[in-house]
């Protein structure tokens, strides 16, 4: 591969300004810490390889994206398909809660985190986009579905998820009142 110069720089311009999508997306598809570490550098080397075919006249981070999430989900399919470790997406850079959280939001957080951990690769992405605030139209070109299907997906995936933090939610308040009453 020839590459000149100019599109190097541009490319690693490009890559340091958006460097927080590799680690969302590595974060997001990574079982331990050394998975998420190959993971955004197979990214970044599959970002490089396909940089000559990006088209400019498109946002660089949606094309960004699309190539980080294909290389994660490749990964994901190659080394099988366990459930990735409950980490931040965000790594370091992690909220800080000003007041504790209440035992039944720690519940309800650990019951997303589950449920997260459970979606499959594309529902997962999907996820990922939208708590990103991304346009559905942008969604769509990312992941190569319809804005419709889009719509349609966050829909049954917002349902499955509400759902299953009430599941969650009642089989560890039960659970927990059983252990309460084995204590007394």
């Amino acid at each position: 591969m020839v590459v000149d110069e100019a599109a190097r720089v541009q490319f690693q311009t490009l890559l340091a300004q958006h460097w927080g999508i590799v680690l969302k997306v590595a974060y997001s598809y990574g079982r331990s810490a050394e998975d998420r570490d190959d993971l955004a550098q197979e990214i970044a080397l599959q970002l490089w390889r396909s940089f000559p075919r990006y088209d400019a006249s498109r946002k660089f981070s949606t094309w960004m994206y699309r190539v980080a999430l294909n290389v994660a989900i490749s990964d994901w399919r190659r080394h099988g398909k366990q459930a990735p470790a409950l980490v931040s997406i965000d790594g370091d850079e992690a909220i800080q809660l000003i007041a504790p959280p209440m035992p039944e939001q720690d519940e309800r957080i650990a019951a997303l985190n589950r449920l997260i951990a459970e979606l499959d690769p594309l529902n997962r992405a999907l996820l990922l986009l939208y708590l990103e605030e991304r346009p559905y139209r942008e969604i769509a070109e990312i992941l190569g579905i319809s804005e419709t299907n889009v719509a349609t997906k966050l829909n049954r995936l917002k349902q499955r998820i509400r759902q299953g933090i009430v599941v969650y939610t009642t089989v560890a308040t039960t659970e927990k009142q059983l252990v309460e009453k084995g204590e007394n």
